[in-house]
């Protein structure tokens, strides 16, 4: 990518980078550093036309989510989350599609929650 001068890095994160966990403590730790990852290999790959960006997934309907998705923890999930469900991965993928697109050569270091609005509560 340096040597063509142009690319783009899109990470995924996860909401436990931002509000963390005490019952995944490696994992959180893990989605945090991604999200400082992104933002300083923005700063350093930008003079190549590198754009570094992370797309933060909400509760998405896959199976490392699956024993959320049942129980206590479900209700309090769609209580917190203003779309009140559960989002599936191809809700992803315009948030992908778009990060690689030239339209999106404008737009780097920055983090993008698809979940529903789960973060802004």
């Amino acid at each position: 990518m340096a040597q063509r001068k142009r690319g783009k890095i899109i990470n995924i994160a996860s909401e436990y980078s931002r509000f963390g966990s005490g019952a995944v403590i490696s994992y959180s730790a893990a989605k945090g550093g991604l999200v400082q990852l992104t933002k300083s290999s923005a700063i350093d790959l930008a003079r190549y036309n590198i754009q570094v960006n992370a797309i933060v997934p909400g509760w998405i309907t896959t199976d490392m989510t699956a024993p959320a998705q049942s129980g206590p923890f479900h209700d309090e999930i769609i209580t917190r989350t203003p779309a009140g469900r559960f989002g599936e991965p191809e809700e992803l993928a315009g948030t992908a599609i778009f990060l690689a697109s030239r339209a999106s050569d404008f737009v780097t270091g920055t983090i993008i929650y698809v979940d529903g609005g789960f973060a802004i509560r």
